[in-house]
């Protein structure tokens, strides 16, 4: 090993939790579980617009945990290119929950899946999200986590699936100094990017750095897919069971690109198939 590996930041290996019970009392818990070097919760309800207040208390508990990257994934529901004023206007509500909630309890990031123009095409649907995102962007400032754009399986009008639609979205928020971006291993093969090799990782992460820069890459979601590529289907699978397989995901721990970027999954559970996955992905690790 030369001086220029012994220096790469070594990527934090874990997975979402779940927070049913308290969520540093069942989540941190689930973590050391399954091993988890990193965590991903939910804040509030993952499919419905109901905001809550947290507890301070379990708030408290995960801001200690520095030891322990934490990421907030935002609710499903949100959709910033909605042409229905009703869902914008929800979708921003939940938003901005999401993000002060974040602060709260110290996370990286907020995930936010990045949504679709549902009728009209791609076009008018960026317009809404640059006239809804970016004021919210500029209002919240530094006092907030940054929001992590997700792009998706491909499915319907969505606005982003494909490491090049990233630029678009991008180019529509100004390149914010406050968006990073959340890429889905999942997603990405369902949109066409065929990561079933390692040199199709390789090349789809050479293509993120060229056209969005490493510098943006604040997180990636480790799964497996039970969909074949290009289906536009987002289907999870637990890591090597599914048509990516085990072995291109080494080469996330090996490309400049992913250098220190934490990993979680998002695989079927419980604790036991995640303890498995998680185990996985550090056998990976060390051999790359």
């Amino acid at each position: 090993m030369n001086d220029t590996e012994q220096k790469r930041p070594q990527s934090p290996i874990g997975a979402h939790v779940p927070v049913a019970g308290g969520m540093a009392t069942k989540g941190l818990a689930y973590a050391g579980q399954i091993g988890a070097e990193t965590v991903q919760v939910f804040v509030s309800n993952p499919r419905g617009w109901a905001t809550n207040a947290g507890d301070p208390a379990q708030d408290a508990m995960m801001r200690e945990r520095t030891d322990l990257p934490l990421f907030v994934h935002s609710p499903y529901l949100i959709n910033p290119g909605a042409p229905k004023e009703e869902t914008a206007e929800k979708s921003m509500v939940s938003l901005e929950h999401a993000l002060r909630r974040g602060a709260e309890i110290n996370a990286l990031g907020v995930v936010m899946h990045t949504g679709s123009a549902v009728s009209g095409g791609r076009e008018a649907g960026l317009e809404r999200v640059r006239a809804r995102v970016l004021p919210l962007l500029e209002r919240l400032g530094d006092d907030v986590p940054p929001v992590l754009l997700e792009p998706m399986a491909g499915q319907g009008q969505v606005l982003c699936a494909t490491v090049d639609d990233l630029v678009t979205y991008l180019e529509a928020l100004d390149w914010h100094p406050n968006v990073g971006v959340c890429l889905d291993t999942a997603h990405l093969f369902a949109a066409g990017h065929d990561i079933s090799t390692v040199e199709g990782m390789r090349e789809t992460m050479d293509r993120f750095g060229e056209v969005v820069g490493a510098d943006r890459l604040k997180l990636i979601h480790g799964n497996d897919s039970k969909a074949p590529c290009g289906s536009n289907r987002d289907r999870h699978e637990n890591i090597g069971l599914g048509h990516i397989g085990a072995e291109p995901f080494a080469e996330l721990f090996r490309h400049p690109v992913t250098a220190g970027v934490p990993i979680t999954l998002e695989t079927p559970g419980p604790e036991g198939p995640h303890a498995e996955d998680v185990a996985t992905l550090k056998r990976l690790r060390a051999e790359a």
